[in-house]
């Protein structure tokens, strides 16, 4: 399993973000929003996005989409989610 995060910040200010807030995983830069209009976080290229998250399972599929992405109990629901998933396999 493997943890991603994408922004559309450049590189700087996501190292900046990253380590300020203890992140363990890569923070990836979407400076275009390429990535985010893939996944339907913006609708055009330089537009402020909103803050979703998308659970890929091992096959690379999407199996469900947090929209908006939630903070304060969120770890504990995606989390109980992926538990989920494997507990179906």
């Amino acid at each position: 399993m493997a943890v991603l995060g994408i922004s559309n910040d450049k590189l700087l200010p996501n190292l900046k973000f990253a380590k300020m807030n203890g992140f363990e995983y890569p923070l990836l830069c979407d400076t275009d929003n390429t990535v985010a209009m893939l996944y339907g976080a913006a609708v055009r290229r330089y537009d402020p996005h909103r803050r979703i998250a998308v659970l890929v399972d091992e096959k690379g599929i999407i199996a469900k989409v947090y929209d908006p992405a939630s903070t304060g109990d969120f770890a504990a629901i995606v989390l109980a989610d992926v538990k989920a998933m494997k507990d179906e396999v």
